[in-house]
């Protein structure tokens, strides 16, 4: 029989009181050691990366909605002469349309642009991306992409988890996962979205950077354009950082015997992530003050780079984070959805991003960064050739395509200055050397130095991996 708690013995004072407060004080100590010595900078798995990488760090420039790869990289001007003629049933070959589509004439919608072959490789790239043309000998543009997804959401989902299904880690999760970072002060995977100058209609699921069945600690940390750049990070007013710091000291011994008790990863992960937000709360605010930046480096962003949260000081902020050692940084650009207004539409999406990410590339290359940093641009599919509405119409756009699209990628291992794959003449469907999502991550992640069959994580009883169980491949013609 238990003593009562209201009369307590000189026993029950030893075991009970004692022993969860002198002993908690001391185990808080060495904790506080431990997690100051390890925090959030461990280096992933012992036995990665299976080999040598060429990418230490990426940077994933992710377009929200769909780019038309007719308008920007894919150059067709046989379609001239089709003009306003019905697709071939020979070309489409069944390819399901969205509803937005499906009850109308498929009828030929050329290229809204010039095309330009640019620098020494001779890029092919439309006249809407006049700052990317300075760097086409940096790119290597993929236009053979390929996707099994038509609608936005489950697009997504796949383009950076590898299902199109909600609940699987995201690739930015993955690389966490398997590599750590050499930052102890910030976590291994941020994301920064675009704050829009015009309401948006397009969401940005938080699952798109989760870590589905990984730890929690594995996801994607949102940096916010706020005043508080991570939410509930700053100390109440009044607060001395002795006193939080004894604070996290005497509950990560807590949480410590909550940990053997339960073996729950998830406690391991709180521990973790306390250190880890003390850590930030000086690490954060220097990292988000671009008041050190020369002026020369936001004329190099262009015109929108001092307004916090935009695309361009965004990715001054993700040069800034791989500087520090940060793993894997992601940028979301929404609103590339152009169901209508293709001109005014696709071209405003491109004034948003051409001139930040092509200055990204110039800053990093300038830097002695851009050769182990991968930088990768891209949304979750294309445009389809047929226009959407009335197809010579100002007002006319193109709808969902997920039989081809275009990507890029730079730095990191890349081929520079190539492109890789080909379209039919329609842009509709893949003629050479196709790549689908699985093998985009498997690429990705051998540019990490990771093996991704050998790369795996067991839950439910099965050995998950990003790239699936469907054969995927590396495309060793985009490899340097």
């Amino acid at each position: 029989m238990s003593p009562d708690p209201l009369d307590p013995s000189r026993r029950y004072f030893l075991g009970q009181c004692t022993g969860l407060s002198i002993g908690a004080m001391a185990l808080s100590t060495l904790i506080g050691r431990a997690l100051a010595a390890d925090g959030a900078g461990k280096l992933g798995l012992p036995n990665l990366p299976h080999f040598a990488a060429k990418a230490k760090r990426v940077i994933f420039l992710t377009q929200s909605g769909g780019p038309s790869q007719i308008e920007l990289f894919d150059e067709k001007p046989g379609l001239m002469k089709l003009a306003g003629t019905e697709l071939p049933e020979s070309v489409r070959r069944g390819q399901r349309l969205t509803t937005m589509t499906s009850g109308q004439k498929q009828l030929i919608k050329p290229a809204a642009t010039k095309f330009e072959r640019c620098g020494k490789s001779g890029q092919s790239i439309g006249e809407w991306l006049p700052h990317l043309k300075t760097v086409a000998d940096d790119l290597c543009i993929v236009r053979s992409m390929h996707t099994d997804q038509i609608n936005h959401a489950p697009a997504m989902t796949q383009f950076l988890t590898g299902n199109q299904i909600p609940g699987r880690p995201s690739l930015g999760a993955w690389a966490s996962y398997g590599l750590g970072s050499e930052n102890r002060n910030l976590p291994d995977y941020l994301v920064l979205l675009s704050k829009m100058q015009r309401p948006s209609d397009q969401p940005l699921y938080d699952h798109y950077w989760g870590s589905g069945f990984l730890p929690s600690r594995y996801q994607g940390v949102k940096l916010r354009s706020a005043k508080d750049p991570v939410l509930y990070l700053r100390d109440p007013d009044g607060l001395p950082r002795e006193l939080r710091r004894e604070m996290l000291d005497g509950l990560g011994a807590l949480n410590q015997q909550a940990l053997e008790r339960s073996g729950d990863p998830e406690v391991s992960t709180r521990i973790r992530q306390y250190e880890m937000a003390y850590r930030m709360q000086a690490s954060v605010p220097e990292l988000t003050d671009l008041s050190d930046e020369k002026d020369e480096v936001f004329e190099l962003y262009g015109p929108d780079s001092r307004r916090p949260g935009s695309y361009a000081a965004n990715c001054i902020l993700a040069r800034r984070l791989i500087e520090r050692g940060v793993r894997f940084v992601q940028l979301f650009h929404p609103d590339w959805d152009h169901h209508s207004r293709l001109t005014s539409w696709c071209t405003a999406r491109c004034r948003d991003t051409d001139q930040p990410s092509a200055a990204l590339i110039k800053d990093l290359k300038r830097r002695g960064l851009l050769e182990d940093t991968l930088v990768v641009w891209g949304g979750e599919f294309g445009r389809g050739v047929a226009g959407q509405g009335k197809w010579d119409s100002p007002e006319a756009g193109r709808d969902h395509h997920p039989r081809c699209f275009t990507m890029w990628m730079a730095g990191g291992g890349i081929k520079a200055g190539t492109s890789y794959g080909e379209t039919d003449d329609f842009s509709y469907n893949v003629a050479k050397d196709p790549v689908h999502v699985h093998d985009l991550h498997a690429t990705l992640l051998h540019l990490m130095g990771i093996d991704h069959e050998r790369f795996t994580y067991r839950h439910q009883g099965l050995d998950f991996r990003l790239t699936g169980v469907e054969p995927a491949k590396v495309v060793k013609g985009i490899v340097a």
